[in-house]
């Protein structure tokens, strides 16, 4: 089922309601520069508001002069943070990617995040990507929250090329995608 992204208010509502009909699992996609991340950060904030209690993590972008130096690790449930990423030749890191190098150690530090989680009201993981779903490396921890089906909600952020491979293996997920959408 597609959702809308027009209202997080109600989406919020949706997921935390006790219907049993509501949605277990919410793929949250669209192309680099589509508001993923901004928009779980919406919904975080409405999550906070209404006093829930979140766990997982979020991957905000860290910026310089407007120009995007790097990708943060954010707790959802402590608030802690972790510089996940450099732009590619502006510091080491230890796992290289097209335009990143990842630094093991945070990501190390989002699975011990990750396997603490036992119960929460919301579950959000921004992102899972190439690293889980094609090299079995990454937030590893994360892939096993979502596929034990929690009693949870579960609201995850994946690349649209990655889709193909998430259905599958998540065939029960509902998913939004915000490149099918104008801006709000």
């Amino acid at each position: 089922m597609q959702l809308s992204k027009n209202s997080p208010g109600a989406l919020l509502a949706s997921l935390i309601s006790p219907n049993q009909n509501k949605p277990k699992l919410l793929l949250v996609t669209g192309p680099r520069g589509s508001g993923k991340t901004l928009w779980c950060m919406d919904l975080v904030g409405r999550a906070h508001a209404r006093g829930l209690n979140l766990c997982g993590l979020i991957s905000p972008s860290i910026f310089l002069n407007d120009r995007k130096i790097g990708i943060g690790l954010k707790d959802l449930h402590s608030g802690e943070q972790h510089r996940l990423a450099y732009r590619k030749g502006d510091e080491d890191g230890d796992i290289q990617t097209q335009d990143w190098q990842m630094v093991a150690e945070t990501l190390e530090w989002g699975n011990s995040v990750l396997e603490q989680v036992k119960t929460c009201d919301l579950f959000i993981l921004d992102e899972v990507g190439p690293f889980e779903l094609e090299h079995g490396i990454g937030l590893m921890a994360g892939l096993d929250i979502i596929d034990n089906a929690r009693d949870f909600p579960c609201v995850v952020v994946i690349r649209p090329s990655l889709i193909a491979k998430a259905l599958p293996r998540w065939h029960w997920a509902d998913m939004l995608d915000l490149s099918s959408e104008s801006n709000r």
